[in-house]
């Protein structure tokens, strides 16, 4: 289909080795009440050929706009797979049930209206090298239509997250185009998994260039283009050095913007020495997210303790 509206992990230690993968839109019609559609000005309209205004394509939540109005709250992980994360713990209709359950308790902290959000890795970080070297596993896209399907009919919103090992994330995206051209799914690079020609996972933590960044980001905002709702592109970060560069780093382009996502776990003291530290490397000039842990943070925050900063966390995920 066209392009436009229409359409850790540090984590994976104890799966790497076992697990071998590792491995509707909104549509909101422009009611008119009675008597809509009919008229002088109708008529006006299709004398000289134009057709009258088709249905507005929103956003998860409404309108075509993220922030400031809303909060992502997303749960993280691959479908079927437990290890890597809480959204592979249950069936699609029981994920999109939970997620709906966690946004809710974060109703009611500021005017921001929190939208559940599923954020699924759809290429997984591998110990092998696999039959590319590149140390990926790429999931079919059309294993992943269900659950687009299913969170765009129940107005949830989705991120398709990558894992590249040696490969680009150019090249990943371009495997998902069908899937982000729809409106509610969106984009999330993990640099964490982002290896050099010789690395391997687990051996060091991986980087991105924000020029590589800045590619994949005018790249999506073509796709969407320039009459689309906003797409949003989420970037995961712990490390300062895993985006190089990031004063180069393009927050915004055409209907794209960018949220970096703050995925420091342990204690909460620990946390929030990296909260800080991403806080700063942005400038202010980026929406940051918050990720918990449900198996590694030391207690897991609730939600007021995860709003308990400045600024508040625009998308806060749980793994």
């Amino acid at each position: 289909m066209s392009a436009g509206p229409a359409r850790s992990a540090r984590r994976l230690i104890g799966a790497v080795a076992a697990a071998p993968l590792l491995a509707a839109a909104l549509l909101t019609g422009c009611s008119a009440g009675s008597g809509a559609g009919s008229g002088p000005e109708m008529e006006v309209a299709e004398s000289a050929g134009e057709a009258p205004p088709g249905p507005a394509v929103e956003l998860p939540g409404g309108g075509t706009e993220y922030f400031p109005g809303k909060r992502l709250i997303a749960l993280y992980g691959h479908p079927g797979q437990p290890a890597l994360g809480a959204l592979g713990e249950q069936d699609i209709d029981q994920t999109i049930a939970r997620v709906r359950d966690l946004a809710a308790d974060y109703a009611g902290f500021d005017d921001a209206k929190p939208v559940p959000t599923l954020e699924i890795i759809a290429t997984v970080a591998t110990a092998a090298p696999g039959p590319d070297g590149d140390y990926t596993a790429v999931t079919d896209p059309e294993k992943l239509r269900p659950w687009v399907d299913a969170a765009g009919e129940a107005g949830v919103q989705v991120l398709i997250d990558l894992q590249p090992g040696r490969a680009s994330f150019l090249d990943q995206v371009r495997i998902y185009e069908d899937l982000l051209t729809e409106p509610h799914v969106g984009l999330a690079l993990d640099p964490e998994w982002n290896l050099g020609p010789d690395q391997v996972h687990l051996t060091q933590v991986g980087t991105v260039d924000a020029a590589e960044v800045n590619e994949v980001t005018a790249w999506l905002a073509g796709l969407a283009g320039d009459d689309s709702p906003e797409k949003l592109l989420v970037v995961h970060q712990f490390q300062r050095r895993m985006i190089a560069d990031q004063q180069d780093l393009e927050y915004a382009r055409g209907p794209v913007r960018v949220l970096v996502h703050m995925d420091g776990q342990g204690a909460p003291g620990d946390k929030e020495k990296t909260w800080a530290m991403v806080r700063e490397a942005t400038g202010g000039a980026a929406p940051l997210g918050w990720k918990n842990f449900y198996r590694v943070d030391t207690p897991m925050l609730g939600p007021e303790e995860t709003m308990a900063r400045e600024p508040a966390p625009a998308m806060v995920s749980y793994q």
